[in-house]
């Protein structure tokens, strides 16, 4: 189990959440070697003395701690490093260039846009991988040099740096992901429970991309919570604002689901649990079974007693009641939460 701790002041720094780009990098080639020969006075012999050339810059993807979008790549969509110094009479080689590196958040996957494979999945903090390498230096006259060859004319160019289109697409990390219906009451737990403050309305589709929150559990401990914009029927087939969202879920070790006990548009609450689970299964399998703590969201509504029950003969399982407005249920939640997580992180 990995556990991001982010401030909640970074969680939130970004207005605009972006989680897939395509940008263009190129490393940067390397320098050419350098033909020259010693021309002192008294010195008959002079003999070769062309320095090398310094090698091109890479590029370097890796996720960096305090980046949580994609955002600040959206308006730089050309990424060259430098190429490297040329060869120098008298054996001076040229500089070799420092890698570029584009920093990005955990949980990016890097692919290959024209090729369509993943060079890497930067799942944690630290990972990177080289997405395009710079050219080696070309051999200054000096390199070909020998006991039959003592007045070398040959050098050679630097090689080209490598170039690619790629794909970045981010799979937000979080310990929990809170799921269910639009208007299920997903953002307003995450603001009660964590520093985090999406945008919150009584209208469905308030939320336009995932938001962070840290929640505290206990005294020191802590989990990452993901509000994940809300699903509708036909969300794995691109219908609702959900489809773009669900590949988040994919990395949140447990869900909780949150089932309104009065929807709006008077549908019924038991088979709208059953019909984002088979969202979830229909978009990737290995979803149906991740651990969920099934919620009926709401408790200060009337009928909401209700609804817990007859989800818990449904599923032949607890089922717990909370609110976000008055706080009822929500020590309970996190205990659970906390012997989910402990679960989890056992089986791991």
């Amino acid at each position: 189990m990995l556990i991001v701790l982010f401030p909640d002041h970074v969680l939130s720094s970004y207005n605009v959440f972006v989680d897939r780009i395509i940008i263009d990098v190129e490393a940067g080639s390397g320098g050419n070697g350098c033909m020259s020969f010693r021309r002192e006075r008294y010195v008959p012999m002079g003999g070769p003395n062309g320095g090398d050339g310094g090698h091109g810059g890479n590029v370097i993807i890796v996720a960096e701690n305090g980046v949580d979008s994609l955002s600040p790549l959206a308006h730089h969509k050309q990424w060259k490093a430098d190429r490297g110094g040329h060869g120098m009479g008298s054996n001076r080689h040229g500089r070799s260039s420092k890698d570029l590196t584009i920093k990005v958040p955990p949980g990016t996957i890097v692919k290959d846009f024209r090729n369509k494979f993943v060079l890497k999945d930067l799942a944690q903090l630290g990972d990177r991988v080289t997405a395009a390498r710079g050219g080696k230096g070309g051999y200054g006259n000096t390199h070909f040099k020998s006991s039959t060859n003592r007045a070398p004319r040959k050098f050679t160019l630097g090689g080209q740096g490598e170039a690619r289109r790629l794909e970045l697409e981010l799979k937000i990390i979080a310990d929990v992901g809170l799921i269910g219906l639009p208007n299920a009451g997903k953002s307003t737990l995450l603001s009660r429970l964590s520093g985090a403050r999406p945008q919150i309305a009584d209208y469905p589709f308030t939320t336009k991309h995932p938001n962070l929150g840290q929640v505290r559990l206990a005294r020191e401990r802590f989990c990452v919570m993901a509000d994940i914009p809300g699903l509708i029927e036909g969300a794995h087939r691109g219908q609702g604002l959900g489809h773009e969202f669900l590949r988040h879920v994919e990395r949140t070790e447990i869900f909780i689901h949150l089932v309104e006990p009065t929807p709006m548009n008077a549908s019924d609450p038991v088979h709208n649990f059953h019909a984002i689970r088979e969202e979830l299964v229909q978009f990737n399998p290995i979803l149906g079974n991740r651990r969920e703590i099934v919620t009926v969201s709401k408790a200060e509504l009337p009928g909401s007693t209700e609804i817990q029950q007859r989800l818990k003969e449904n599923l032949g399982r607890d089922v717990l009641l909370i609110s976000a407005v008055t706080g009822a249920g929500l020590d309970k939640l996190k205990t659970a939460i906390a012997q989910a997580l402990n679960s989890a992180k056992n089986l791991s």
